[in-house]
């Protein structure tokens, strides 16, 4: 939405955005902020400049056309093409914000992303549907409907989301999300914070510097030298020295 990416934009300038950030910090997982439906990388502005500021690499893809045109499954391969390109054979974090959430989970369950995700968040993601989405009628909006067939194949294998650590952030005010618990999943650690609107979560401070928190927290060990394979199933040559 474009009010919500000057929003985003203006509060990163007061922010301190204009500095340069400082290196990222050694052995931190870089971060790729997903957006969600009718906007694009904008609506992440102040989100991505904190994170970076805080030291760490982030990268905002744009996945179109995000209007719900096509559905959430073809925004997922965008996501998965972006990530093989800049981040080959590295392991990150992935943050989805509403349907950016969703786009991440098809990522993760059914493109190879649980092969390189190590903490997942979701915020105001409609995992369940959204009543409200009732009133979209293009592919990636009746997907988003409770009870879609594209809902019921990703609740069928969600369980594998307990294989990494995945956290959802929700407002009970929220009212493009409806029901609000529509965010909670039981793979997740689900955390309520009392935001006004919907995109609150994504450029309140508070609700930033939660998002952050969670990022920092330690995973399950997992080996972080083996090669990793991209979405293609095609995994780097190994380094011969």
């Amino acid at each position: 939405m474009q009010l919500i990416a000057w929003l985003s934009s203006i509060l990163a300038a007061l922010d301190g955005s204009g500095c340069a950030p400082p290196r990222p910090v050694p052995d931190r997982n870089p971060v790729v902020l997903v957006h969600g439906l009718s906007s694009n990388s904008s609506d992440m502005t102040r989100m991505a400049h904190s994170f970076r500021r805080a030291g760490w690499e982030v990268f905002t893809p744009d996945i179109t056309p995000a209007n719900g045109r096509v559905g959430i499954d073809q925004l997922a391969s965008q996501l998965a093409a972006y990530t093989d390109r800049h981040l080959t054979g590295r392991r990150f974090d992935l943050v989805g914000f509403s349907m950016g959430g969703l786009v991440g989970r098809y990522y993760i369950q059914r493109l190879g992303g649980i092969e390189r995700v190590d903490r997942f968040v979701t915020i105001a993601t409609p995992h369940h549907g959204s009543i409200m989405a009732t009133f979209l009628f293009q592919p990636g909006g009746r997907q988003m409907r409770p009870g879609s067939d594209f809902l019921r194949d990703l609740a069928r294998d969600s369980d594998r989301l307990g294989q990494i650590q995945f956290t959802s952030f929700y407002t009970p005010l929220d009212l493009v999300v409806v029901p609000a618990r529509s965010s909670e999943m039981p793979e997740a650690s689900n955390i309520r914070l009392w935001a006004a609107l919907h995109p609150s979560l994504i450029i309140e401070k508070r609700c930033i510097r939660a998002v952050a928190k969670t990022l920092l927290e330690e995973c399950l060990p997992k080996p972080k030298k083996a090669p990793v394979a991209d979405s293609r199933g095609i995994k780097p040559k190994a380094d011969p020295t």
